[in-house]
């Protein structure tokens, strides 16, 4: 008997049966234990060892509300493959406490805290629920995942391949930053579950032909209070009216919204609210030591570089505000080069080198500098020893959220936040929100000041002045444009001091700040001066847009509050500000006297006597004293001046046209300059806009234009041989 090769047709029939029952089976064990709605699985006892696994039509199941096991919940043996191949066996309280409700079909919204393990409790669902329904990769959209940044979502993406490697799904990662648009418009409607940002998701959805989402399944919002907050608010309404009211919806976050309207939104139903940590003492992982530490603004600098100098064998994450001043400090301090690899990480980078950065720093011990845009759901692979937060964070969401990139899981680490002395509300609010901080007070002795070597770096690079200008001014707006007017009150901050600690020579003019307090424009000149009075009261003036303390509130306060440090032994002491010497602080405003005198125009005679202004063309003078003038000695002096002003006009002409000609060539060579490096944007409102404009990258150079003498004819015949 001669051996063959079983036809292909009979595996897939066998492999679609198998499925059958395998669906079968999971439905019947999910229908016939699923937890009570509002229960709260972490309360149920564990299931045996030995507990009965439901066989198609035996009706005997064990209970999974209570398992602390992948292998315990009734999900497919694909996934269960993906789990073990990802070295993922215990469940985490959140997946402990959300997964028999989602395995349901219920909606959820899960707020735990950073690192709990808030991937697989939303992915796990999303791939049991497609299966269950038999999806095809010719069904089309089945679920949409969507996350705040596009690092978040690289990280879901490759989390959601090692899980489901073992199904046919079809799954596509839509970010901004990237050229292939194209290519994703052509293969977007083939893909089953969509990881994507919520701008990207939104571009595809209105130019994208054919683009269908009306049998979606189920709609995931990682970091879903970012989402929706106002940044994304606009974009996400536009999203949510282009998909199916049926479906089921997840809501994950380490700071959950129960707001009405944006459950309404959402057209979430009987919402089960899971927050496993919210009995907890904590509201930060149990493992993390978190530090504060009372800094004024104008050493911000000299303590962050103290603190990296002192750990040149950590793994460090330093938050700041804004773009710019990321820029700035990673560039300025690495030309002092502490010791240690430098990185830096913000939304104006372009895709690549960002994801670059990401990766480097996953992998090697070093600093990395870095917006906001790392605050959220990122998972280094090795443990961050210290996250250091620099300026302070706008809420105590974001203070959670940053804090989080360490002690994920059961690693340790540590934070340390630096607080000017006018912040110290958000300490009060920390404390409110059960996050435990240990104060400590500076150690002088260790201080190393920055502040001169910057200065020194401005004179020896020239163009760096401007990054430093820049970053000064985006921090001042950041504070500016906050809402919480306790903690950020723009008008307590040092504003000249903290501008020569970034080395400037003179503080920039800040014309956003001058349009706030101008007073404005009173009908009655008594409420103008009432007002004046009021401001001077208050401590501060409006001197050439800049905002300083007045000359008799620095007369009172001899010792500043950036003089004052502590040591060990929590003394304090007064040392000497490091301003450069060559930096003149204004303590006046410079007033005119609009009621001397005005100046008048007198011509004398040889013998010292004053004469009329036309005395000098005059010929003829009158027994009175009376003058008068000769017609053609008047005319002559006229025809003088006016040939006079005819050269001068030319002059004028030709040095206007060179500072044109010169002008057109610095911007020139600015764009040439400024088309070879990273294109960085003012950022005032806290969104990133990551794409950049193709046509100005393809633009080619235009030609140089040619120029030809026509005072001779050489220019002419130039002209007609080129012709």
């Amino acid at each position: 008997m001669k051996k063959g090769r079983v036809p292909r047709t009979n595996f897939r029939r066998k492999k679609q049966l198998d499925e059958s029952q395998e669906i079968e089976l999971l439905e019947s064990w999910i229908e016939s234990q699923k937890p009570d709605p509002g229960s709260n699985p972490l309360s149920f006892p564990e299931p045996p060892i030995d507990a009965p696994v439901g066989r198609v039509g035996a009706g005997l199941y064990s209970p999974y509300a209570g398992s602390t096991r992948f292998d315990q919940l009734p999900i497919s043996k694909n996934t269960k493959d993906g789990l073990r191949e990802g070295k993922f066996t215990e469940l985490t309280e959140i997946q402990r406490a959300s997964l028999p409700h989602s395995l349901c079909g219920r909606d959820v919204l899960g707020a735990a805290k950073t690192g709990s393990g808030k991937t697989l409790a939303f992915v796990i669902p999303v791939l049991e629920k497609l299966y269950r329904e038999k999806w095809s990769p010719e069904a089309g959209v089945g679920s949409i995942i969507i996350s705040p940044t596009r690092e978040l979502a690289g990280q879901l993406f490759d989390v959601l391949k090692i899980v489901g490697k073992y199904h046919c799904f079809s799954a596509g990662l839509l970010i901004g930053g990237r050229k292939e648009i194209e290519l994703e418009k052509e293969k977007v409607n083939d893909l089953n579950i969509l990881v994507c940002t919520p701008g990207r998701l939104l571009q595809h959805m209105d130019e994208t032909p054919n683009f269908d989402c009306s049998q979606l399944q189920v709609l995931v919002l990682d970091e879903a209070d970012r989402i929706l907050d106002v940044g994304f608010k606009k974009t996400l309404n536009a999203i949510i009216s282009q998909l199916p009211k049926r479906r089921q919806t997840f809501l994950f976050s380490a700071t959950q919204t129960k707001s009405v309207q944006d459950l309404a939104r959402l057209s979430l139903k009987d919402p089960e609210y899971i927050s496993v940590h919210q009995e907890s003492t904590t509201a930060t992982p149990s493992q993390l030591q978190q530090i504060v530490m009372i800094v004024p603004l104008e050493q911000k600098l000299d303590m962050l570089w103290s603190f990296i100098k002192s750990h040149l064998k950590s793994r460090i994450l330093v938050f700041l505000s804004s773009c710019k001043q990321v820029k700035f400090v990673f560039e300025a301090f690495k030309k002092l080069r502490p010791g240690i690899p430098l990185k830096c990480l913000h939304g104006r980078m372009k895709q690549d080198k960002r994801m670059g950065i990401y990766s480097e720093f996953c992998e090697n011990r070093s600093v990395l500098f870095s917006t906001d845009v790392a605050a959220r759901g990122l998972d280094f692979n090795k443990a961050v020893d210290w996250v250091v937060q620099v300026d302070c964070p706008e809420d105590v969401a974001s203070y959670i959220h940053r804090v989080g990139r360490t002690a994920r899981y059961h690693s340790g680490g540590r934070s340390v936040l630096f607080l000017m002395p006018s912040e110290m509300k958000m300490l009060e609010k920390l404390k409110e929100a059960k996050v435990p901080l240990q104060s400590i007070k500076p150690n002088a002795k260790r201080l190393q000041p920055v502040s001169g070597l910057l200065s020194a770096l401005l004179v020896k690079y020239p163009d760096f002045q401007q990054l430093a200008q820049r970053a000064f001014i985006t921090y001042l707006r950041s504070i500016y444009i906050q809402k919480d007017k306790e903690i950020f009150d723009i008008k307590s901050l040092p504003v000249d001091e903290f501008s020569a600690s970034f080395g400037l020579p003179m503080t920039p003019k800040l014309r956003f700040l001058s349009r706030a307090l101008k007073p404005k424009k009173l009908k009655s000149e008594q409420l103008l001066a009432e007002s004046e009075k009021n401001m001077e009261e208050a401590g501060f003036e409006l001197s050439n847009g800049q905002l300083s303390l007045s000359e008799s509130e620095e007369e009172e306060n001899n010792v500043h509050p950036r003089d004052v440090l502590f040591n060990d032994q929590q003394e304090a002491r007064v040392i000497g500000a490091d301003v450069p010497t060559t930096r003149v602080l204004k303590k006046k405003k410079l007033k005119i006297n609009i009621h001397r005198p005005a100046g008048t125009r007198v011509v004398f005679d040889d013998e010292g006597n004053t004469l009329p202004p036309l005395a000098r063309i005059a010929e003829i003078r009158r027994s009175d004293g009376t003058i008068l003038l000769d017609k053609d000695k008047k005319d002559e002096f006229y025809r003088k001046m006016r040939e006079e002003m005819k050269q001068v006009d030319k002059e004028d002409k030709l040095l206007e046209h060179q500072r044109r000609r010169e002008k057109r060539t610095k911007e020139k060579m600015k764009l040439k300059k400024g088309r070879a490096e990273d294109n960085f944007e003012e950022d005032s409102e806290g969104e990133f806009s990551d794409s950049e404009s193709e046509a100005s990258r393809t633009r080619k150079h235009k030609k140089t234009k040619i120029y030809f003498d026509d005072d001779d004819g050489e220019g002419r015949k130039l002209r007609r041989l080129l012709s």
